[in-house]
């Protein structure tokens, strides 16, 4: 009674049925007013003139550091008496007690009372705390480990022991817990209970970080042989090439050559189809090199090129490359008969300098010799010949001639700095106001790249879209930014992509590809909203199609819905009535699993597809009603949807009702019509379908008398006027 009387008064004496609406259940007894803070009403400054004595920032610190009082620390107590630690730790266990209460799901209340306990030398205490604990956060492992570690500390290894079994058979997949468990026992000399939990552990099927550690532990006390056995179980659970190669490592680094080989060989046979095969080969072809058996490794390199996608192949046809150099004897063959085809090569380009097929033979022929000197000629004679017009028909073959001088002086002379000068002259010469070649701004972007000099790549890349933008360099540039994970730079680069080309879907679309990447839904949003806002689009269709399939996939129906509604507002096309139903009937279908869920609660689940069935047969019905209504002139659409309807009817099973379509089904009827001729007069028909619907049929006597009446109209204005 007196608990309720004194709620009753701090709710102001007035009726009981109020007093918990002006009170917080978390204050206790005080209201919401009492705790209130008062902040002080700003004042509003009138004048607003500068004061003649100006004080700084630091002065106003200085002033507040010097009127800081002190910091009031509670006064520090000494425990003399038996009856004072008693009532300290009784206060203490109190505070603890609240502090659980209060936040009973906290491990770190939990930790720091045990610890408290644990300092005051009573374990039973402790050990109880951590095991109300364990009733709240049994899934929480750092809670286990602190409970072991206290154990441990202690030395109550029985008591650590029994922890450890109970925490790695709630959480056999945390590793850390079986490694503080092993280390235990390790530290203790008992070789075989670690062996045992090792054991234990390998029964859950760890990663490889838990079969290496059980290894290194057997290699620790020497037992060779155990470890072996391991390999074998390890290579069974994880048959991977890294982990062949490991255990071939093992053999060889303990002299056991022919069983290294066996394991590759093991290998070979059963990881030949691996993706990461080309590793275990190049590894075993190394392993030939170093038992030096040459002819073995250079079987094995041809072998694992005959397997190897070629695709994948780069490191393995280096490493044979470099094998056949060091152990292979190298024949150089020279062709010197080249002179009769030198002479007619230089006849044909002196009689038509301009044939540029002419001089891609001879400049073929010379790198056949080899001769860097007379390369260089020829290709600078070749480039001399500007084509006289400037049109880009003319220049289309001529470019070729400096591409392949650059990629010449890139790759077969390994001259750079030419290189460089190439792609410049070339630039310098095409006439970018006309036309442009974005090939080659994309070619010299990407040599300055292959020398690692990024700067320089950008600028050209700059220019170009500067001076000649073209959708392929826009392109380029944004993928070279976005492989380097500049994604603020490729923000950039659409922007402008877009300025240049809004009615462009394909920079709409990738712009909001990126975004959507990013996980930036609300950009990704904003962009395709931007895009469908434009006058004027290449390719809306796509644009529309790509935005509903993006909100469908962030499960945003309703959304969805309303953009369904706004492309209905702009054009009412039979594919996006279909479009619209079909994203009805399947609005909110999971994958299996939740196919699965849904069954085990049929009626859910048959109510959740009735209602999709509803709304998919709702814009059915809309679509049969406008092209009825709005548009009675597309028959043919018209039908069409009653097909598809139809489809979807029978696809519903037994929640479709196919009767409620073949109602409104319509009746082919073969018509003909006069085609019309040039003076207007009418001499040759054709035949077309027509289609004749129920509704139709119905109103066809009505339509017969309006059409009388409006011909006797007609005839009476007529007689009127004579």
């Amino acid at each position: 009674m007196a608990l309720t009387t004194r709620g009753g008064a701090g709710a102001g004496g007035g009726d009981p049925a109020k007093a918990p609406s002006a009170s917080d259940p978390s204050l206790g007894f005080l209201t919401k007013r009492d705790t209130e803070v008062k902040l002080p009403r700003a004042t509003r400054v009138k004048n607003k003139t500068p004061a003649p004595i100006q004080i700084t920032a630091e002065q106003i610190l200085r002033e507040a550091r010097e009127r800081q009082e002190p910091e009031i620390r509670p006064p520090k107590q000494k425990i003399t008496d038996p009856h004072e630690l008693s009532d300290y730790r009784l206060r203490k266990r109190k505070e603890f007690e609240d502090v659980i209460r209060r936040v009973r799901w906290s491990v770190s209340a939990w930790v720091k009372y045990a610890r408290w306990e644990e300092q005051q030398r009573d374990f039973a205490r402790a050990r109880s705390v951590y095991e109300r604990a364990l009733d709240v956060a049994h899934r929480d492992h750092t809670l286990w480990l602190k409970y072991a570690e206290f154990e441990m500390r202690n030395r109550f290894v029985n008591h650590a022991r029994n922890v450890w079994d109970r925490a790695v058979s709630l959480l056999p997949r945390v590793d850390q817990l079986w490694y503080k468990y092993i280390h235990m026992e390790e530290l203790l000399g008992a070789v075989a209970n670690a062996r045992q939990v090792f054991e234990r552990w390998m029964s859950w099927r760890p990663d490889t970080a838990g079969w290496n550690s059980y290894i290194k532990f057997e290699l620790r006390y020497g037992e060779v042989e155990r470890a072996r056995a391991i390999y074998e179980r390890f290579v069974a659970e994880h048959p991977r090439p890294d982990t062949f190669i490991r255990y071939a490592k093992f053999e060889m680094k303990r002299g056991e050559v022919e069983r290294a080989r066996r394991v590759y060989e093991r290998a070979a046979d059963l990881l030949a189809d691996d993706e990461d095969a080309e590793v275990l080969f190049v590894a075993f072809a190394e392993f030939e090199e170093r038992c030096r058996e040459v002819e073995r490794a250079r079987a094995m390199y041809k072998y694992a090129l005959d397997r190897v996608p070629k695709g994948r192949a780069e490191e393995l046809y280096r490493k044979f490359l470099a094998f056949e150099k060091q152990f292979g004897d190298r024949e150089g063959i020279e062709d010197a008969i080249v002179g009769k085809r030198r002479f007619q090569y230089e006849d044909e380009v002196r009689k038509n300098p301009l044939n540029y097929d002419s001089w891609f033979d001879y400049i073929r022929l010379e790198e056949s010799v080899g001769n860097k000197d007379r390369i260089r000629e020829v290709y600078e004679r070749a480039i001399a010949n500007v084509p006289p017009a400037e049109e880009k028909r003319y220049w289309q073959r001529y470019i070729y001639l400096w591409i392949n001088y650059a990629l010449y002086e890139e790759l077969d002379a390994q001259d750079m700095e030419r290189t460089r000068e190439v792609y410049k002259e070339c630039l310098r010469l095409i006439p970018h106001k006309k036309f442009t070649f974005a090939k080659m701004w994309l070619m010299a972007a990407q040599f300055e790249i292959r020398q690692k000099n990024l700067k320089a790549a950008r600028q050209i890349l700059g220019n170009a879209i500067g001076m000649a933008p073209k959708g392929k360099i826009f392109k380029k540039y944004i993928e070279i930014e976005l492989y380097l994970g500049n994604f603020d730079r490729c923000r950039t680069l659409y922007e402008k992509y877009i300025e240049w080309s809004p009615a462009n879907c394909y920079a709409w679309r990738k712009y909001a590809e990126l975004e959507k990447n990013l996980s930036e839904t609300d950009r990704a949003r904003s962009i395709y909203e931007l895009a469908i806002a434009q006058p004027a689009l290449d390719t809306p269709e796509v644009l529309w199609k790509e935005y509903l399939q993006f909100e469908i996939d962030e499960n945003e129906f309703e959304r969805t819905r309303q953009l369904y509604e706004r492309l209905l507002d702009r054009t009412k096309h039979l594919k996006v009535w279909i479009s619209y139903a079909e994203f009805e009937a399947s609005a909110g279908l999971g994958s299996e699993d939740s196919e699965g869920e849904e069954k085990k609660n049929e009626v859910g689940y048959q109510e959740q597809q009735m209602e999709r069935v509803q709304k998919c047969r709702a814009i059915f019905e809309r679509a049969f009603d406008y092209f009825r209504t709005s548009a009675p002139e597309l028959k043919e659409e018209r039908a069409m949807l009653l097909e598809e309807w139809l489809n979807k009817e029978v696809s519903f099973g037994d929640l479709g009702d196919v009767s409620l379509v073949q109602k409104k089904a319509p009746r082919k009827v073969k018509r003909k019509r006069p085609i019309p001729t040039e003076d207007g007069s009418t001499i040759a028909y054709e035949e077309y379908i027509d289609y004749i619907f129920p509704d139709e049929v119905a109103l066809a006597p009505n339509l017969k008398i309006l059409e009388a009446a409006y011909k006797w109209k007609k005839q009476k204005t007529g007689d009127d006027d004579e």
